[in-house]
């Protein structure tokens, strides 16, 4: 397979991610959630990412979330005290939902559309708490790079929170005949591709922009993280799916797999 260059990835995952949009907007769960999000304490975080919050401590403090998406996590922040708000993500067509639910948001964030490999200055040294959730890293070619740019984010002190995929669910594949085959190398160097619009239930049988999921190990997680003056100092991992509907029949096994995990690292 060809590998694309680094720009070119994440040009194409931004145009996929602009494709899928109006299939998010369509789904019973935008309808909702445009609804919940008008309550005060409206929040649609997991019991494991708001406990993990509320240990770190995000009550009066600025927040930025990288790879925000349609805002939903963002405005959930409200809920646990924060003072400022502000998501940043690529895609400027879930930034428009992410707009539109701040509007009936009692509370008011701050979205912005850029690459976290170009955020403006303005962002940097100015926030107590950086956040990435499910489905954010796989989209970096280069992890260490993502890393130093959301770094700069922080101020001294400042903590950075993930809660996202655990890699080993990379090496199976939920929709294979056998589902619990080890399917491809943990150390996979190619990205893996799709060609249809990214959801999260099912499958919608139309072209859209390439997306390109790159699998990043642990180890070389933490390493990005290091490398980037950030010292870690939370790790956890869990029999619990915080993915696609597809990968809960990995759920409850006598031999479980890792299925996520949680990670906070403070800037020096």
């Amino acid at each position: 397979m060809e590998v694309p260059n680094n720009k070119t990835a994440v040009d194409s995952n931004r145009q996929a991610w602009n494709d899928s949009a109006r299939h998010h907007r369509e789904s019973v769960e935008w309808q909702a959630l445009l609804n919940d999000v008008s309550q005060a304490d409206f929040s649609c975080l997991d019991d494991t990412l708001r406990g993990l919050l509320e240990q770190v401590g995000v009550d009066g403090k600025a927040v930025i979330q990288l790879g925000c998406n349609n805002g939903r996590e963002s405005l959930s922040l409200f809920a646990l005290g924060a003072r400022a708000v502000v998501g940043v993500d690529q895609s400027s067509a879930f930034l428009e939902q992410a707009r539109e639910l701040n509007q009936r948001s009692p509370y008011n964030a701050e979205f912005i559309e850029a690459d976290v490999h170009h955020l403006p200055a303005s962002l940097h040294s100015r926030f107590d708490v950086a956040l990435i959730t499910i489905g954010v890293l796989n989209w970096m070619p280069d992890i260490g790079e993502f890393f130093r740019h959301v770094a700069s984010t922080l101020k001294p002190g400042g903590k950075l929170v993930i809660y996202e995929t655990h890699p080993f669910l990379e090496m199976v594949d939920p929709d294979g005949e056998d589902p619990y085959r080890l399917a491809t190398s943990y150390f996979r160097a190619e990205p893996f591709v799709q060609e249809e619009p990214i959801v999260y239930v099912g499958k919608v049988e139309q072209q859209a922009a390439k997306s390109y999921w790159f699998v990043h190990t642990l180890g070389a997680i933490f390493s990005g993280a290091i490398a980037a003056g950030l010292n870690i100092v939370h790790f956890k991992e869990y029999p619990h799916s915080n993915r696609e509907e597809v990968y809960d029949q990995y759920l409850n096994q006598p031999t479980q797999m890792p299925l996520c995990f949680t990670l906070v690292a403070s800037k020096a």
